[in-house]
């Protein structure tokens, strides 16, 4: 088991990526704590892993995020790897139509979420002496589509700290890196295409050369090798998980 007995900590967890990488992770031997604002989602994909507990959190909230971290504690007494999963989107749509609203939201929910965890965990890391951070980025990072703007740049964003917490925690043998997904079949694929229909994802998929959209699994396991002992000289890294889409 390539994660026995380690502690691992996945935002977003009650669906999408996040649920994949929290079944894979316990799979693997991992104690996982499914952390999500949906609550009855959260609680019936906690039931049915292994090993694993729900707590309830908005990760764009201070107080949410450091009680988060403490119910991993509680439940498992430590902590070995955070996976920064939970994600916002805004609507397919020109720039000037999110509202302002909107435009908070996801920067709280996408970049905010990345400094309220770290430094609820990180201070942990140090004293366990090491640890994993998985940052969920995206191919809109680095290869934006029009219609996302803002939520492209979050993505940017995601890239750019993980490349500089990773330099920043190497010392303290804690690696940072991030998986950059292409469009998946999630509970966002209608807003990020602006609409969900057969047309519509064969015009998305046919930017994608190996001719799919990618699944939890795809990225699930992606996790799964970035976060175990196999990737201990890895930090920095941004995977694609793309099918081809960014080359």
């Amino acid at each position: 088991m390539r994660l026995k007995d380690k502690v691992a900590l996945v935002t977003g967890a009650a669906s999408g990526f996040g649920e994949g990488i929290a079944r894979r992770f316990a799979e693997e031997g991992a104690n996982v704590l499914v952390a999500d604002i949906a609550e009855d989602k959260g609680r019936d994909v906690a039931a049915s892993i292994p090993r694993a507990r729900f707590h309830a959190a908005d990760v764009s909230r201070a107080d949410h995020v450091r009680a988060m971290v403490r119910a991993a504690l509680d439940a498992f007494g430590g902590l070995d790897i955070l996976v920064n999963n939970a994600g916002a989107t805004h609507r397919n749509k020109s720039l000037l139509e999110v509202d302002e609203a909107t435009f908070d939201r996801i920067y709280a929910v996408n970049v905010k979420s990345i400094y309220l965890t770290a430094l609820a965990c990180v201070p942990i890391m140090r004293q366990q002496g090491g640890g994993a951070i998985l940052n969920m980025a995206s191919t809109a990072g680095g290869r934006p589509r029009p219609g996302l703007t803002w939520y492209n740049g979050t993505k940017g964003a995601a890239i750019t700290l993980t490349r500089s917490m990773a330099v920043e925690l190497a010392p303290e043998r804690i690696r940072v890196n991030a998986i950059n997904p292409v469009i998946g079949e999630t509970g966002l694929t209608a807003a990020f295409m602006g609409g969900d229909s057969p047309e519509l994802r064969k015009k998305f998929v046919a930017l994608i050369p190996l001719g799919r959209m990618s699944r939890p699994l795809d990225v699930a396991n992606a996790a799964l090798f970035l976060c175990s002992a196999e990737a201990e000289f890895l930090t920095g890294v941004c995977l694609d998980v793309d099918g081809g889409r960014s080359v």
